[in-house]
């Protein structure tokens, strides 16, 4: 049978076009869709299970994204030639659809339920991951997947004051201000992204233009939705509930929550046994034979929970730890706290503390990627580790989940463009921030630690960077709501938003908001950066008391480094067959010795940890490079002895003939016993042929010349 497909066009305001269409691909999936932008193409698809998972009262929902390497016509790396598990980047992409999806689905659907996406044609001047979320989207809204969709994503960024939606690499490349934001036609959902030090209105600037072009694109999500007839959705029931209980429970539970949240207690673990007790309490009062489902009473309890909490702080104007809307936790740090590290600081906010090392390395260590599209090296990476302990669980530790890679890119986006430039820092530099207790916000701990741990080790950032997590609490009915300042574990899970902004004292370097709610207006996001941009000076202010500046010099146990330039030519002399010379001098000097052919001739970069190797083997660099000056004298060694004369070896890699008439000022009639193979003799360059390039020594230069014998009367 004959596909029947159905085609919409999304025009960008330059003239481009995306496309968007269902019905040809994957047809036994639930819904599909291909959205293509030049030759970028995604196949996204989504597929839900009829029934709810049993026991569930959340949404199991697994959201991928996957670059085959052929759409690039690449072929993997590797032994297996095939794609295998998710990169760090495809799972960045995976989290900004999952984030931007995830709220839109109705609270009380509980069945499992995949979205795919797969990017299989690349274009190298359309980016793939800002119409990721836009192919989900419109295979749910093209399903009978109940979603109060659709919702679109877009990469906004400003180059030379002006702002550009899905930008070339080039334009992306050059922009200070770069996000993806997501949106439906009324809200904005999710923002994520880095800028170079812009205001809090340039940043709801690129938000708001990124909107405009989200609504268009969602607009047309519902004209296609209309074609295809999947304007009704599946009917489901995943929930049984008991409203008699729900009563009961809420006039047993309400008062009691609400009064331990009022009651200020300020240690997270206490908090929690304070509520746990409650259920443990009500358990424990029933019957043996009693038929009350414990699981729904504790769905419910999380509801009265968070009513209670949200409706105190709310009328009694403060939080769950007794902070002002706009309080900051205690905070106080560490430098140099681990002796041997390169660079090392512990930064504590509260409950939250990170543990942050720097480790300086040279070109040999840079990340290698390998992407469909990305595929090069990283000269600067972080790393985020949260075990199990921070919060006081047990998990078997089996590597970074996506969390962790998301909450590692955000501190990272937060402190690279600080980092100073390639003639600055030579260095390949690794942060590394494990968590070892958290009560909210261990991501924006990481980029305060982080920039400790830089200053710690020498390295001349730009300026110091600190970060806040901001929250939210509204109430529809009444209008009222609270902006909270350095949200709790509790505040965030309870709250409406979770929004984190990083910045210097100059202005905002990286932000991720996750909106909860419909209707968050730009006046209250305008408001919520202002109180945020307070907060984040006062820990700016905090982490400077600790250190200030730098370090004026590396540790001990770091890497030195210098850097020579020299001519193209001689970058084979250097590196010698095999690599032979440079090999000989690494070893002899303990030194790392990289070597690039750049624009201006040969880099030369040496790295030691004793200065008195790195500056051995910068003598040595220097003399197998340097060129010989006529008239000079330079201390030689015999290389070998002929009839004629002999060849001397008078600069690392550069020999010359010491002719026989250029021995002594007396004539030798033959080179039997004047010289031996290996000695050392004193010579100065007279000439070099012009033709060949070949050089002319002499030592009867250096001699004195015998006086002349009178003659004879």
């Amino acid at each position: 049978m004959l596909p029947q497909i159905f085609e919409k066009s999304i025009k960008l305001d330059d003239g481009r076009e995306i496309t968007i269409e269902t019905g040809r691909l994957a047809r036994q999936a639930n819904g599909a869709a291909v959205v293509k932008m030049g030759n970028t193409m995604l196949l996204a698809t989504a597929v839900s299970n009829k029934e709810g998972r049993e026991g569930a009262d959340f949404l199991p929902l697994s959201v991928d994204y996957q670059e085959k390497f052929a759409s690039a016509g690449r072929i993997p790396g590797g032994f297996l030639k095939r794609e295998g598990r998710l990169s760090d980047h495809e799972i960045l992409v995976c989290r900004l659809v999952d984030r931007a999806i995830r709220p839109i689905f109705p609270d009380d659907y509980h069945a499992e339920t995949q979205v795919n996406i797969f990017l299989i044609s690349a274009d190298e001047e359309v980016l793939p991951d800002s119409l990721a979320a836009l192919a989900a989207s419109t295979a749910l809204s093209v399903s009978d997947i109940p979603f109060h969709g659709p919702i679109s994503e877009v990469r906004v960024v400003r180059v030379n004051d002006k702002f550009i939606v899905n930008p070339s690499i080039k334009d992306a490349g050059e922009a200070d201000i770069d996000m993806i934001v997501a949106a439906t036609l009324e809200n904005i959902l999710m923002v994520e992204g880095e800028m170079n030090e812009v205001s809090e209105a340039e940043m709801v600037e690129a938000i708001n233009f990124a909107h405009e072009a989200i609504k268009e694109q969602c607009k047309v999500q519902k004209e296609l939705e209309a074609m295809v007839g999947k304007t009704e959705k599946r009917t489901y029931d995943h929930e049984t509930n008991d409203e008699d209980l729900k009563k009961e429970l809420h006039g047993l539970f309400y008062d009691k929550v609400y009064d331990i949240a009022k009651s200020e207690i300020n240690v997270k673990s206490e908090r929690s046994d304070a509520f746990k007790a409650l259920i443990d309490e009500y358990e424990e009062g029933l019957p043996e034979d009693h038929e009350v489902d414990m699981d729904m009473v504790k769905r419910y309890f999380h509801d009265i929970e968070k009513e209670a909490v949200r409706a105190m702080m709310l009328k009694e104007n403060k939080r769950l730890d007794g902070r002002k809307f706009d309080e900051i936790r205690d905070i106080w740090s560490q430098v140099d706290f681990l002796p041997s590290a390169h660079g090392s600081a512990l930064f504590t906010r509260g409950e939250t503390q990170s543990l942050t090392t720097v480790t300086l390395g040279t070109k040999l260590d840079e990340q290698m990627v390998d992407g469909a599209l990305i595929a090069g090296s990283n000269k600067f990476f972080l790393h985020y580790n949260f075990p199990a302990f921070s919060v006081g669980e047990v998990r078997p530790n089996r590597g970074p989940g996506r969390r962790e890679v998301g909450h590692g890119n955000l501190a990272l986006r937060a402190l690279k463009k600080m980092i100073p430039g390639e003639e600055e820092n030579p260095y390949t530099i690794r942060i590394v921030s494990d968590i070892l207790e958290s009560n909210g916000s261990s991501s924006m701990a990481t980029v305060c630690a982080g920039t400790l741990a830089l200053m710690d080790s020498g390295i001349k950032i730009k300026e110091p960077v600190s970060g806040i997590a901001m929250g939210l609490i509204s109430d529809t009915e009444s209008g009222k709501y609270a902006i909270l300042s350095d949200i709790l574990g509790d505040e965030d899970h309870l709250g409406d938003m979770d929004f984190k902004v990083t910045g210097t004292k100059n202005g905002i370097t990286a932000c991720q908001m996750d909106i909860k709610i419909e209707g968050l207006s730009y006046e209250l996001l305008i408001e919520a950066l202002n109180q945020a941009k307070k907060g984040r000076e006062h820990i700016l202010n905090e982490m400077l008391k600790t250190m200030s500046a730098p370090r004026e010099e590396f540790k001990p146990n770091a890497p030195r480094y210098s850097i020579l330039t020299i001519p193209k030519d001689m970058i084979g002399a250097l590196i010698g067959p095999g690599g032979k010379v440079v090999q000989e001098i690494q070893a002899e000097t303990e030194t790392t010795i990289v070597i690039e052919e750049v624009k201006e001739g040969g880099k030369v970069s040496i790295f030691a940890t004793a200065k008195e190797n790195m500056e051995k083997a910068v003598q040595w660099v220097k003399s197998i490079v340097a060129v010989p000056d006529v008239g000079e004298v330079y201390d030689g060694r015999v290389k070998s002895i002929m009839s004629f004369g002999a060849i001397i070896e008078f600069m690392p890699g550069k020999e010359g003939l010491l002719h026989i008439s250029e021995i002594k000022w007396e004539r030798v009639e033959s080179m039997d016993g004047i010289l031996e193979i290996g000695e050392e003799v004193k010579v100065k360059l007279i000439d070099v042929d012009k033709k060949t390039g070949k050089y002319r020594l002499s030592r009867k230069a250096l001699l004195k010349r015998p006086e002349k014998k009178e003659a004879r009367k």
